[in-house]
């Protein structure tokens, strides 16, 4: 299928199932941490599955060749990369299996209406609302920073569109997990798997992966921290396993 791109857009090929992905060629780029995400939520298969915070789309199409799940929605503020996310499902021929709403996911109770999902991914952005650097490039601070949403927002409007004993997934900083446990124990999303990402041996925590039940009972189990990178600076056999390259 031909796809109209942008002057400012290119095509990256996933290298995976021939999947590709339409991106800016400066400017927000998906990261390893959503396809951590993607690979740490696509254990299973579900009937729906909804990507908060989805931007171009990473997720859910690496969900589509991960998992046989029937649909994948992926919800996007920003309408410029809705645009972009939408063309990448059309470009994947993925049309029958995820579709992209553009909207604020304070209204996603209004978009898709209440307990209809099995499962929520989220790579929400990191950095509270005032803190940290700000980048001047807008795409790159909505991304980021707890502009347009803060992670109660996410937690919040999952444990409404969640079916009951449904599965929240999320990639965040260590650094925040005490507000991500109390966050979703206040609205009913039990932690139940953790995992800890750290850039190399020796090196400290800069991502965790984590997994809650909407009514869930209290046991959380610690999965085995990941690392990405050797010291050579060569990705980690485990990366490439999750990159689906070994």
């Amino acid at each position: 299928m031909d796809i109209c791109l942008k002057s400012d857009e290119c095509i990256d090929d996933l290298q995976y199932k021939n999947l590709s992905i339409i991106q800016k060629k400066h400017g927000f780029r998906y990261g390893t941490d959503a396809v951590l995400l993607a690979d740490f939520a696509g254990k299973n298969s579900y009937q729906s599955v909804l990507d908060l915070c989805t931007g171009t789309a990473i997720v859910p199409i690496l969900l589509s060749g991960y998992t046989d799940t029937k649909k994948i929605f992926g919800l996007e503020i920003q309408e410029e990369i809705a645009d972009m996310a939408k063309r990448s499902v059309l470009m994947n021929s993925l049309e029958n299996r995820i579709r992209i709403d553009c909207g604020d996911l304070k209204n996603a109770e209004d978009i898709y209406g209440m307990r209809v999902f099995d499962a929520i991914v989220c790579n929400p952005p990191y950095i509270k609302h005032g803190a940290g650097l700000v980048n001047n490039q807008d795409t790159k601070i909505i991304s980021r920073h707890e502009v347009l949403c803060s992670l109660e927002d996410v937690v919040k409007i999952s444990s409404k569109l969640l079916k009951d004993r449904g599965h929240f997934f999320m990639v965040h900083r260590p650094n925040r997990l005490v507000d991500i446990i109390y966050t979703m124990r206040s609205f009913q999303i039990e932690p139940k798997r953790m995992q800890f990402v750290h850039p190399s041996y020796g090196k400290t925590a800069n991502l965790v992966l984590i997994e809650g039940i909407l009514y869930g009972g209290a046991e959380l189990k610690m999965e085995v921290p990941i690392y990405i990178f050797n010291a050579d600076g060569k990705y980690t056999d485990e990366m490439k396993k999750i990159y689906r390259r070994l």
